[in-house]
């Protein structure tokens, strides 16, 4: 039996209910105003518990038992529509009216639809000549946020001795304000080539792509000593798929379909820092 974690922004008592029956639990305990811990819940009724949740805008977790998060090593994140809520290429193409020729593959490369990522990054990044580095300025400053629950998932994880590793397909010069931001440990992407303050539509050095960011976690991994099972991978799309399979905890975050259906866990209504629910918080 298992442990099972509802959660969402708001719980439906009438939902909770039916899934406790269902799942024969042995009992509930609340974790707080949006989330309850089903106590010996039968994993066999994952299909259904699946369906009520998502009809109660609900997420949903079964978990063998209950970790300290202290026993975690490592946090690894994506960050374009994971940690952050835009697509930070998107927006600067946008700078430079390209946003729909580049927007549309970047969806298809999101969606797997695309099998080369350094490929469809490049045709990307082509788009972006002429784009000024004020321009990138602007896109930090006036669109990209984090996403709710970052500052206090990131903040939990360095308490409790976790390591963060944001690991982006996206550009160095959002994830080193991100790593400053948040005081992330570590942060990988890729740089932007830049001549007298603009943008010349290329791409310095090696692609971090799905297998580069499955790396630097593995490698972060060996160097603490960590296994898969000490280890949490966030991301939303195909190209985090080889970094997810790394962590025991993989989560798909708003995810697209094809991320959705590999990674073990999934919050499409919660923020970021409802992963705490899933561990015991005592340091």
């Amino acid at each position: 039996m298992s442990h099972l974690i509802l959660q969402g922004p708001r719980l439906d008592g009438a939902i909770i209910e039916k899934i406790a029956a269902l799942v024969q639990a042995d009992g509930v305990q609340e974790l707080g105003p949006t989330a309850v811990r089903l106590l010996g819940a039968d994993v066999q009724q994952k299909p259904q518990v699946q369906a009520l949740c998502q009809e109660a805008r609900m997420d949903f977790a079964f978990l063998d038992q209950i970790d300290r998060l202290k026993e975690m090593r490592v946090l690894a994140m994506d960050m374009d529509s994971t940690l952050i809520n835009i697509e930070c290429i998107d927006e600067i193409a946008d700078m430079a009216g390209r946003k729909e020729q580049v927007a549309t593959i970047t969806e298809a490369a999101m969606r797997g639809e695309i099998k080369d990522f350094s490929e469809s990054l490049i045709r990307r990044v082509a788009f972006l000549e002429g784009v000024t580095v004020n321009d990138l300025a602007r896109v930090y400053e006036e669109r990209l946020q984090p996403n709710p629950g970052a500052e206090r998932l990131v903040a939990a994880a360095h308490a409790h001795g976790v390591k963060t590793l944001l690991v982006s397909g996206g550009f160095t010069f959002f994830t080193e304000r991100m790593k400053d931001r948040l005081s992330l440990s570590y942060a990988y992407s890729n740089t932007l080539e830049v001549v007298d303050g603009v943008l010349t539509g290329k791409v310095l050095g090696d692609i971090v792509d799905g297998q580069a960011k499955a790396r630097f976690l593995q490698e972060l991994a060996a160097e603490l000593g960590a296994g898969p099972e000490q280890c949490i991978a966030m991301g939303d799309g195909a190209n985090d798929l080889l970094m997810l399979a790394k962590a025991k905890y993989a989560v798909a975050y708003r995810a697209k379909p094809v991320v959705q259906e590999q990674a073990r866990f999934a919050l499409n209504h919660s923020p970021l820092d409802a992963v705490l629910n899933w561990f015991r918080l005592d340091v």
